[in-house]
């Protein structure tokens, strides 16, 4: 009797947080907060949880608040928690990534970093 409560709880709190999930920033390329020498090609995020590329999203802004990514958003082809956005060539400045995903498990979540190519 004991063992089948212990059990039916560990399966209650498994599904529980189950429920919560939610894709989180995991890291980044270029990394939050990073200088960088030179302009990368793309900005790629890994999150925590696989996301449904079609309801999430990745820009770029230079210090104007100009978009400056190639606006191709896609997911990577062998991993679910990872999104590309291809930029043109920087100059250099700080740029601000800003990032809205939907998790599979339809939750939303959002947020931003900032970037810095040196030259």
């Amino acid at each position: 009797m004991r063992c089948t409560i212990v059990s039916l709880f560990l399966i209650v709190l498994t599904g529980a947080v189950r429920v919560e999930a939610h894709a989180f920033l995991k890291n980044a390329e270029p990394g939050v907060g990073s200088t960088i020498q030179t302009s990368p090609n793309e900005v790629r995020i890994r999150f925590t949880e696989n996301i449904e590329p079609t309801f999430s999203s990745i820009q770029v802004f230079e210090t104007s608040g100009k978009e400056v990514d190639k606006r191709d958003v896609h997911l990577d082809h062998s991993d679910r928690t990872l999104l590309h956005v291809s930029l043109p060539r920087l100059k250099a400045g700080i740029y601000k990534v800003v990032w809205r995903v939907v998790s599979v498990d339809t939750h939303v979540t959002n947020g931003s970093f900032t970037f810095r190519v040196s030259r």
